[in-house]
Formats: C-alpha cells, structure tokens, sequence
C-alpha cells in the first residue's frame, strides 16, 4: 500500500492551493475542481481538511464524477489513464486536474466539458 493512501489531504492541499496560486489562480477555483471530481460541497471538504481525512477514506467518501475517466495524460512520469489501483488513480485524477488548473487551462476544459 502507497504511503500517499494514509496520507491526510489536509496535509497535501495547502501544497495544491500554493501551487494554483502561485500561478495566479484562486482557493475557489481549487475547491471547484476538487468539487467536480468528489462531488464534496465546500462544507464537505472543509469538513474532511478539518477532519484530517486520509485520502483512503477521502476517495472512499467521494461520488466520482462519472466524467473523471475522461481525465487523461501524465503525472509524475505515469499516465493517469493506465494507472492499474483504483485509489491511486483517484489521487493521481486530483493532481493532473491541480497541474491543469495551475498551467491555465480553461476551467471548461479541466471539468471535462461539465
């Protein structure tokens, strides 16, 4: 088991929020893309940072986005798309969605067309 599943998302998000605010994007636009993937509302996810959610029992909450399949290219040298564990690919979906979200692209397109 990946160390990252025992992880609390608490811990990573500020990571997520620097990163999309470094590049001029704002904690809102980060919560949105985070919503669309879980489906947690603002409470929700404030609730789980609060909470110090592990990303096992984070994903394990979550109401995947039925478009998330569609989430597609590399993070950290791995195609999101071949990545074989379930949860992994869950965690892997949020960080591509986070690159995309820092590198500018379009929120119409980061959320899938939805």
């Amino acid at each position: 088991m990946s160390r990252i599943f025992t992880t609390s998302v608490a811990s990573v998000y500020p990571h997520y929020l620097t990163k999309v605010e470094r590049k001029g994007h704002s904690r809102a636009e980060l919560d949105q893309v985070i919503e669309w993937l879980t489906g947690f509302d603002a409470a929700e996810l404030a609730d789980h940072l609060a909470q110090e959610t592990t990303f096992e029992e984070f994903f394990a909450a979550a109401r995947l986005n039925p478009n998330a399949s569609l989430i597609t290219g590399v993070v950290c040298g791995v195609r999101v798309e071949e990545v074989e564990d379930p949860l992994m690919q869950k965690i892997r979906y949020l960080d591509k969605l986070v690159d995309e979200l820092a590198r500018g692209k379009k929120m119409t397109s980061i959320l899938r067309g939805g």
